[in-house]
């Protein structure tokens, strides 16, 4: 199955979660934090103006994003764990 978003939205697959700590402590899955960044694996068109034309969206796919806490829907498909967000919700993007 392939997801195409819409509009502005862009899709990110998320980093594991840690496992252990800095200190070597295995952490459960209840304690475990998500993690607020991931990969970019789809981007939309961009948002529709008033004027008929798409504005640009400005992260690319395979792009590493940050994103808040809270932010987007989390979907499942096929197995995989995906966020859907809009643009305005990526924070940022890391460079190497």
């Amino acid at each position: 199955m392939k997801l195409k978003p819409l509009d502005d939205r862009v899709v990110v697959k998320p980093e594991e979660a840690e496992e252990k700590t800095a200190g070597g402590i295995v952490l459960p899955d209840a304690a475990q934090e998500k993690p607020m960044m991931g990969k970019v694996v789809a981007v939309g068109e961009g948002k529709l103006l008033d004027n008929g034309k798409r504005a640009k969206v400005g992260v690319k796919k395979g792009e590493i994003v940050l994103y808040g806490k809270y932010g987007g829907s989390d979907v499942e498909i096929d197995g995989t764990e995906y966020k859907i967000l809009r643009e305005s919700e990526i924070l940022g993007i890391l460079e190497k």
